[in-house]
């Protein structure tokens, strides 16, 4: 179990240092990536391409995380507050004026053999959206 939860730390570390290649190497090479109300992409390179994307439109740090682990260390969960700024238009959301934004947010994972083999992350859309409309 300490491992499980220094992997998803670790995660969490990289992503705020903005460090991609670190958070790839915590995945799996078929890591499945449940993205917020959206659809379902597999594999470490179409995650690495998610992460360009969400570089270029959004400054984001995660504040207050919280993880948990299951006894046996195969499934983990966090929730975090999500600080942000909206850089550059993301397909299909409105306008980005580099507005700032503040919402909870959250994580699923499997673990396998010292990888994350999945991550579904969760927030409120409406939330979000109303913050960068105002």
């Amino acid at each position: 179990m300490p491992e499980a939860k220094a992997l998803i730390d670790r995660y969490y570390a990289a992503f705020n240092r903005g460090d991609w290649q670190d958070m790839l190497d915590c995945l799996s090479d078929d890591v499945a990536h449940d993205i917020n109300q959206g659809q379902r992409e597999t594999g470490r390179d179409t995650f690495a391409a998610f992460l360009a994307r969400m570089h270029r439109s959004y400054a984001e740090q995660l504040n207050d995380i919280v993880v948990m682990v299951s006894p046996d260390g195969r499934r983990a969960a966090a929730e975090y507050v999500v600080h942000g700024q909206y850089l550059a238009d993301d397909e299909g959301l409105p306008p980005a004026t580099g507005q700032r934004y503040v919402l909870p947010g959250g994580a699923f994972f499997e673990l396998h053999e010292g990888r994350i083999t999945r991550v579904s992350n969760y927030y409120n859309l409406n939330d979000w959206v109303a913050q960068v409309c105002a």
